[in-house]
């Protein structure tokens, strides 16, 4: 196993259903609830462990998730009210290392309930022509809101795997 794709790498269907899009909002609606189980008792030493030399802790991936999953999302309502808008790539390596970082992991984990709440309402009321609009991202292109959603999923499960990676060692 490549830790860094520990659950593999992101493969979306060239033809996405709404059905697979009710799957990926599934495993967005319990992530909090499993990730929140896998880092409440932690330890200060527990939280600064990594899955790889040189990578980010489980402080900071905990942080991280949030952080990308707000890109992300914001990105998804752009593209289901602008026509085609390009949004910005965010440097998730400065990200990281912000002061904020330095949170408790539970802050972390409160935006995301309330993020991930919000996607989930979004995604259950998709159309199939509203997943099928997009968005212009400057570094890798244009990105269908479907693609996005199967993103929001995998992401998160992606980083579960690291944290649990992490405490395992």
């Amino acid at each position: 196993m490549d830790v860094r794709y520990p659950i593999g790498k992101l493969q979306v269907h060239e033809k996405v259903t709404l059905e697979n899009i009710q799957e990926w909002l599934k495993e967005i609606e319990t992530y909090t609830v499993r990730l929140r189980e896998t880092v409440d008792s932690l330890s200060d030493e527990e939280l600064s462990k990594t899955y790889r030399e040189g990578s980010w802790t489980v402080r900071q991936l905990v942080h991280h998730i949030a952080d990308s999953q707000l890109n992300m999302y914001q990105r998804l309502k752009l593209a289901l009210t602008d026509e085609n808008p390009t949004v910005p790539a965010f440097d998730e390596e400065k990200w990281a290392i912000q002061p904020d970082t330095k949170l408790s992991v539970e802050s972390s984990i409160k935006m995301l309930e309330g993020i991930n709440e919000r996607i989930v309402s979004l995604g259950h009321s998709l159309t199939e022509e509203q997943s099928n609009r997009t968005f212009t991202h400057q570094i890798n292109g244009k990105i269908k809101v479907a693609t996005k959603v199967a993103k929001l999923a995998w992401h998160e499960e992606h980083h579960l795997a690291h944290i649990k990676i992490a405490l395992s060692k």
